[in-house]
This record gives structure tokens, C-alpha cells and sequence, in this order.
């Protein structure tokens, strides 16, 4: 895991070769909504990038992590998979409900029964490298559904560019970012992570969150800014010193989310000394999603070492889906 976290940035580079070269076909009809379908590892990215296009979309976004799809998808809908096995159990029964209602349908994937169905109805797909852990393949299936929404023109801009800039900022930075990431690690080792960001950042929140879960091997969970405010801020009268507070920032934050973190901080600070702050570095908002990204898969992994714990196994997923094949 170590060597596949290093390599995110030049993933990001192997990411434009692939997608640059993909050549969108002209869409049948009006495209009126977009569900992105994916889970884990693959769906994360789904996530993110909805979040970072929402201001440049003209059309809704959803993020689909579940068997079934919403009554309002039909043949005005895109429906864009993304597995990057290919035979995601979830993600494969979705994409069957989407050709039952005759939605336009792209995917993003390695290979499998995913594959193998764009292959047999001629649907748009962009394959990417297969045979490691989808979670550590992030940057391969993100980029390319910047290239198939470009594709499609429901995005513009230069997407290689922008994705070339992400790669100089983490590869020009990556002794700093894993430096910095170990002695936040060392913050956070024997304590319950509690991840904040603004909502348009929930994406990124959740990559950390998934990646402490599989990779440091640790229960954590998070929230966002405002809708935190509202809730789960009175939970904080039983907060305690064994959880560790990380708030993740970015230019994007409204002026009065950033307010609200910062009254916020001194609350959580009440109960736990341990309330961190990191602001994302970059020349815009999809470098600074990446550098965020990068810098929490570098924790989770100081987090596993500090351990002794194995970055790569997912024994209970693994258990599950061997439980699950015996069932029909």
C-alpha cells in the first residue's frame, strides 16, 4: 500500500493518458440528470467530483451507492458506472436497472461483467489499470469521470490541464505531505478520528474516513458544516479526550461555515485537546481536493504502520462476500 499511495501522483499522469484519448460518442437525447453508481473505492470518487463540478453543472448530480436507482431515472438520464472490478455486486444490478429504463449509459472500469456489457451494446466506457485495491486506484477512476463528463459537454474546461497542475503540486510536495501526514498520525494513534468539513467537501471527508476504516483498520466517522450545527454539535456535552478532532478546510468554505468552525473549535477543544486543523494547498479547487485527499491517505497509512497493522487486508469484507456467494 505504501508504494500505491506514493504513486498517486503519477497515477494522476497515467489518469490523462488514458482519458485524453477518449472520444465521447454524441449522446442520443437531452441530458436532464446524471446518477454516478458506485460503491467503496469506486463510488468515492463519484462523490468527489460531483461535489467539484457544482458549480460548473448545469444539470443535478446524484451519487448512487446501492442496488436500486431513483424512480426519476429514465432516457433523459446518464448513468454513468463505475466499478473498478467490474463485477461490484451493487453496481452491476444497477446498471441493469439503467438499461431496463433506457438511460443513456457510460462506465468507468478495469474489466468484468461491466466490461464485458459496454462491449456487447456498444456503451461508452474508458477501462483503466486493473489488479489492486480499488481504494488505491482513486485517481485512475476520479480523472476519467472529469473526461466523460468534458466528453459529453455537461463540463468545460482544459481537464488535462487541471489535472497536470494537481500532479506538479503532489509530486513537487510529496516528501512534505508524507512528513506532515506522520506527525498528524501520531496526533491521532489511539484515539477515534472525527473528520469536519464544509459540505462541499463532504466527498474528501469521506475518502478519509474510508481509508482510516480500511487501511489503518479504525472506526471513525464524520460530519459537515453548516448541518452540524444543527444536530450533532449537542452531542458534543459527552464528547471525551479519547476522540481526536481533524477539521479539513478549503478556499470554498462559505465565509460564515468558516465562522461557525472556528466557534466550533473552541467547543470541541472543551473535552478533547486534541483538535487538529489542515487547509488545503493548491492553485484551485481540484488541486486543493487532491492535496487533501493525498495527505489523508498518507495518515491512514502512518496510522496502520504505528500499529503493526496490514494496509491491504480486508479480512470482514472479504468474509462477507464469501457469505454473501453462498446465498442467492
Amino acid at each position: 500500500m505504501r508504494n500505491l499511495i506514493a504513486s498517486f501522483p503519477s497515477h494522476i499522469q497515467e489518469a490523462i493518458t488514458i482519458g485524453s484519448v477518449f472520444t465521447a460518442p454524441a449522446l442520443a437525447r437531452e441530458v436532464r440528470n446524471i446518477v454516478i453508481s458506485g460503491l467503496g473505492g469506486s463510488g468515492i470518487g463519484g462523490k468527489v467530483i460531483s461535489q467539484y463540478v457544482s458549480d460548473q453543472c448545469a444539470v443535478p448530480i446524484l451519487v448512487n451507492n446501492d442496488y436500486a436507482l431513483p424512480a426519476y431515472v429514465d432516457q433523459h438520464t446518464l448513468v454513468i458506472i463505475s466499478s473498478y472490478s467490474g463485477n461490484t455486486e451493487e453496481t452491476v444490478a444497477a446498471m441493469r436497472v439503467a438499461m431496463g429504463r433506457g438511460a443513456m449509459i457510460a462506465a468507468v472500469t478495469s474489466g468484468g461483467e461491466v466490461k464485458a456489457t459496454c462491449e456487447a451494446h456498444n456503451l461508452p466506457h474508458i477501462v483503466i489499470p486493473g489488479g489492486n485495491p480499488p481504494r488505491s486506484m482513486f485517481a485512475y477512476s476520479a480523472c476519467q469521470l472529469l473526461y466523460l463528463l468534458r466528453g459529453f459537454g455537461l463540463i468545460g474546461g482544459d481537464i488535462s490541464a487541471a489535472l497536470e497542475g494537481a500532479f506538479n503540486l503532489l509530486s513537487g510536495n510529496q516528501d512534505t505531505i508524507e512528513a506532515d501526514a506522520l506527525e498528524m498520525a501520531k496526533i491521532v494513534n489511539g484515539s477515534t478520528p472525527v473528520l469536519y468539513s464544509e459540505q462541499r467537501l463532504e466527498g474528501v471527508a469521506i475518502r478519509w474516513r474510508q481509508q482510516i476504516n480500511e487501511n489503518s483498520k479504525m472506526l471513525c466517522w464524520h460530519h459537515v458544516f453548516p448541518e452540524m450545527n444543527h444536530n450533532e454539535l449537542v452531542g458534543w456535552e459527552t464528547g471525551s479526550d479519547k476522540l481526536t478532532v481533524v477539521v479539513l478546510q478549503s478556499s470554498a468554505d462559505h465565509p460564515r461555515s468558516r465562522i461557525r468552525m472556528e466557534i466550533c473549535k473552541g467547543i470541541f477543544a472543551s473535552k478533547t485537546p486534541r483538535v487538529l486543523e489542515l487547509r488545503a494547498q493548491g492553485h484551485n479547487l481540484l488541486e486543493e481536493f487532491f492535496y487533501l485527499i493525498h495527505f489523508g491517505d498518507w495518515v491512514s497509512l502512518h496510522l496502520a504502520e504505528l500499529n503493526g497493522t496490514d494496509p491491504i487486508d480486508i479480512r470482514n469484507i472479504d468474509f462477507l462476500k464469501n457469505e454473501l456467494a453462498t446465498i442467492q
